[in-house]
């Protein structure tokens, strides 16, 4: 796996709302809300969207790339459960993982996805405009979310490549759908009565969507089935895995008393099901 270094998103004034935060920080604690017994990187006070490229090695490569959103509830950013190791299974069956850091904390905005969203689609712009040298197809670029992430991902991927800021520069010249999307344990889709929240567009032209939940999962497993149900109608391919229990905020990391952390080999099939991990 090649790390290369962060990449600033934008070149000028970063459009959307956003909070007055300070200096970037990482608010880390060794012990405090671990995750099978590690602890969680939590990123705070990002005013300056970046993106990191991880390649996997030329025999690997498939030319399919993903744009990776951690989750954090719209104040921090789980950049090491929810990012770089997720990278690092990406990275495993020959898929390019492009992490974003996105603007935190918005929690305080309304709408508070509206940034990180801008921030997601600009990333889809700027892998399409890099795509030769970062060895990707640009039609194989997909989404993946976690949580506050998942709502994230799903915003850029249900926009269907309708831009949710003016153009800026040549980068936004490349267009900034996403192909297909993976959204685990997502958050904030639906409302207290378990309909779409009024923001969440479901047509004909969304990508196909594999989601991953737990039914004891403290943010709805309905975040799931009635997104996918709306996909359903309009005719949009999904795979879904809904798993008794599991809770919420397991990233990736194997725990074999919760099934529902096997949803990465899950994804892997769905993945080869469309053909998105075969070199062209």
């Amino acid at each position: 796996m090649l790390q290369n270094k962060p990449v600033t998103l934008w070149n000028a004034v970063i459009p959307g709302p956003q909070s007055p935060v300070g200096v970037e920080v990482d608010i880390t604690k060794p012990t405090d809300g671990l995750v099978m017994g590690k602890r969680v990187a939590r990123i705070s006070q990002v005013s300056v969207p970046t993106v990191t490229v991880y390649t996997p090695s030329k025999t690997k490569r498939t030319g399919t790339a993903v744009v990776v959103c951690p989750g954090g509830g719209f104040s921090i950013l789980a950049l090491d459960l929810e990012g770089s190791e997720v990278a690092t299974w990406l990275n495993g069956i020959g898929v390019t993982a492009i992490v974003l850091k996105y603007r935190v904390p918005t929690s305080n905005l309304n709408p508070n996805w509206l940034g990180p969203a801008m921030d997601t689609q600009r990333a889809l712009s700027l892998a399409r405009t890099n795509a030769k040298e970062w060895g990707i197809d640009p039609q194989r670029i997909g989404v993946l979310g976690f949580s506050a992430g998942g709502k994230t991902a799903a915003m850029a991927a249900l926009s269907c490549g309708n831009r949710l800021y003016p153009p800026q520069d040549r980068v936004d010249t490349a267009p900034c759908n996403a192909d297909f999307a993976i959204l685990i344990y997502p958050a904030y889709l639906v409302d207290g009565n378990q309909h779409l929240q009024p923001e969440v567009k479901v047509s004909k032209d969304a990508p196909p969507t594999f989601f991953a939940h737990a039914s004891d999962d403290p943010v709805s497993s309905q975040n799931t089935f009635v997104v996918a149900a709306a996909l359903q109608t309009a005719r949009v391919p999904v795979g879904v895995h809904v798993y008794p229990e599991g809770g919420h905020g397991y990233g990736l990391r194997p725990d074999p008393t919760k099934p529902v952390t096997s949803w990465p080999d899950r994804c892997t099939e769905w993945l080869l099901s469309r053909k998105l991990l075969a070199s062209r």
